[in-house]
């Protein structure tokens, strides 16, 4: 028998499956040594037609370098395995892969380096806690609450339909622009009233001024209850998309859709009915169109386009000048008490400054809370700039937040309030202008969405009840008591000397220091 050298031997096809990884990376190492030789090289190793070494050469020597450490890689879909020094290169059903199929097996199998994929790790764990890192829940409104308290209770208990009924008024909303209106109402000046003759017009008396504002608070709180149950009795689909909306009495059928449309008419009418007959035509008309322009125009327009944010800022500066046109209803002669006196006169500025404010003050309290949930505005199909135009959005609640400042100094230089007031409403005006700015930064990450949120609820309270602390003429009474002054001093500054007025025509000086003629009366 002719022997032959084992190198030269002839191969013997071996099942991939059989060998092990040391035995199969020796044998690729033997097989281009021996392929270097210049003696006795048989064809079919010059081909490398070698069952084991022919299909995982490129992979090998790819992975070698890739790892140095061929035994212990961990190839994917059970390629190369270490556990158990197992190798199966290919599953398939041809033993031997074509040259397309080696180069798209090494590509896909073949592991990245260990510091990429750390990073690529990393990158996609920023990524992801990026895209799920949900804003904190804010807290449930009033008619979230109210829903819960009403389906907690019995079926047939009187106090489930009272709470689900209070809950379409929207209690927490309506206190706000409650807070709106009555503060207006208190801005207005004293001087105008102190400088009436009681002889003209009559004075309104202590009794006469409360019951106005009594009158002012129930009719606006209930014109503001049929606004909002108009808001929900069109938008009940909707309002189930969203988390802060699914708990409304309506969504729940707490209500039925007749009750509340039986509720909001009945509300709008005994609102702007009391308003009327407590107040004067002009603040019951403010109130009526305020009550179709929510209900009948912001709610659709939502679904329209981005300019309902707007709508909805003109909603929320209606309130302050129905508050200015009551206390000026008090002090309107016969004549002078037309719409035209109330909106379009100079004693109106004040009411017009107050409805700029509410109206600036809406978009980065809006466009900060429309953030947080922006991607349920979306979901529900509510064309909100949180979403539409992010960028727009902070920039909007920007450039409002700045024109708070010209507004609260047009109000100190008109002279409704002492210069105290520029100091308490600086601060707050700077506080909601740095979250804003923060807002518009970080296009409302990092928290500034919230910030700006809660800087403009607190920045509303401070700018009113800081102008009813230091309006003039409220401290007056009670500086004079400490410093012992006489009031002889603000009687000249009111009315001229005797002395020096015409026998036959009466005039009384205007708190902006006008003299106003009245008509001629009969002296005793």
């Amino acid at each position: 028998m002719l022997l032959r050298p084992a190198l030269i031997r002839p191969p013997v096809a071996r099942d991939a499956a059989s060998l092990c990884s040391h035995c199969l990376f020796r044998a690729n190492v033997v097989g281009r040594a021996a392929a270097q030789r210049r003696f006795g090289t048989t064809n079919s190793q010059q081909s490398n037609t070698f069952s084991g070494a022919v299909g995982s050469s490129k992979l090998l020597q790819k992975e070698y370098f890739a790892s140095y450490d061929p035994s212990k890689r961990a190839f994917k879909k059970g390629v190369l395995s270490h556990r158990g020094h197992t190798a199966r290169l290919n599953t398939s059903s041809s033993a031997i892969p074509t040259e397309t199929s080696r180069d798209a097996i090494a590509t896909d199998h073949i592991q990245e380096l260990p510091h990429r994929r750390r990073k690529r790790l990393k990158e996609e764990e920023q990524e992801a806690a990026k895209n799920n890192a949900t804003e904190e829940q804010l807290p449930l409104d009033a008619s979230a609450q109210l829903s819960a308290i009403s389906s907690s209770l019995p079926a047939a208990s009187p106090r489930r339909k009272i709470a689900a009924y209070l809950a379409l008024a929207k209690p927490r909303l309506s206190v706000l622009i409650l807070l709106s209106t009555t503060s207006a109402y208190g801005l207005y000046p004293i001087t105008t009233l102190l400088a009436l003759d009681p002889s003209v017009a009559q004075l309104p008396t202590l009794s006469t001024s409360t019951l106005t504002f009594l009158y002012l608070t129930a009719g606006t709180f209930i014109s503001c209850a049929s606004a909002n149950a108009f808001n929900m009795f069109f938008e009940p689909k909707y309002d189930a998309l969203m988390s802060r909306t699914r708990n409304r009495p309506l969504v729940r059928g707490l209500v039925s859709r007749r009750g509340a449309l039986a509720f909001a008419i009945t509300a709008g009418l005994v609102g702007v009915g009391l308003l009327y007959v407590g107040t004067n035509p002009t603040v019951s008309a403010l109130s009526a169109a305020n009550i179709i322009l929510y209900g009948f125009v912001y709610t659709p327009m939502k679904r329209v386009h981005v300019i309902n944010t707007w709508i909805g800022a003109i909603v929320g500066a209606i309130p302050p000048m129905m508050g200015w046109v009551a206390a000026a209803g008090q002090t309107a002669t016969t004549g002078h008490d037309t719409w035209k006196d109330m909106l379009l006169s100079e004693e109106s500025i004040g009411g017009w400054l107050l409805a700029s404010m509410l109206f600036a003050w809406q978009f980065p309290h809006f466009n900060s809370l429309s953030h947080l949930i922006r991607a349920e505005y979306k979901a529900a199909g509510h064309q909100m700039m949180c979403w539409v135009n992010p960028a727009r959005n902070a920039r909007v609640a920007l450039r409002y937040s700045v024109l708070m400042f010209p507004i609260a100094f047009g109000f100190w230089w008109s002279g409704y309030v002492n210069n105290w007031f520029l100091v308490s409403s600086s601060l707050a005006n700077g506080w909601m202008l740095k979250e804003a700015y923060q807002f518009w930064r970080h296009q409302g990450a990092k928290g500034t969405a919230r910030g700006l949120f809660w800087a403009s609820v607190w920045q509303l309270p401070i700018f009113l009840i800081g102008g009813l602390a230091t309006k003039k003429g409220v401290w007056d009474g009670l500086w004079r008591r400490i410093t012992g002054e006489s009031e002889e001093l603000e009687e000249d500054d009111l009315y001229d000397d005797d002395e020096g007025r015409d026998g036959d025509d009466n005039t009384i000086p205007t708190k902006t220091g006008n003299i106003v003629s009245l008509p001629a009366r009969t002296r005793a």
